[in-house]
């Protein structure tokens, strides 16, 4: 299971991706540059175990996680139809995780293509 570390290594491979904390020290917002602004694609809280990992979603493929596992929820203060938030308890895969990065990030810059490989 990935650790918080190694997490923000991968979200930031993400091509562009940068780190920033615009709601404060609590949470590492994780955003790319599209057009004029920046927008989010991932955001982790900084204390507390397990690890809380938001990500955009499909909102077909949100209700699916949802149901299948319990440390999928709607996302914590953000729109719940197209946002989750995993507990990282192992539940989901480091592969599952690391493809639900990518389907965030493709969703918040356009591309639509990638589907998530969940099992």
């Amino acid at each position: 299971m990935v650790n918080r570390k190694q997490l923000e290594e991968i979200i930031l491979s993400m091509p562009n991706a940068r780190l920033d904390y615009p709601f404060g020290d609590e949470v590492a917002v994780f955003k790319v540059p599209l057009d004029e602004d920046d927008k989010m694609f991932a955001l982790v809280q900084e204390k507390g175990e397990p690890i809380r990992l938001s990500l955009k979603c499909d909102p077909q493929l949100s209700v699916l996680l949802r149901n299948k596992y319990e440390s999928v929820m709607e996302g914590y203060h953000l729109n719940k139809k197209h946002w989750n938030t995993i507990l990282l308890t192992g539940q989901l895969s480091d592969e599952e995780i690391k493809d639900l990065i990518v389907h965030s990030y493709n969703l918040v810059i356009g591309n639509k293509d990638h589907v998530p490989n969940i099992n």
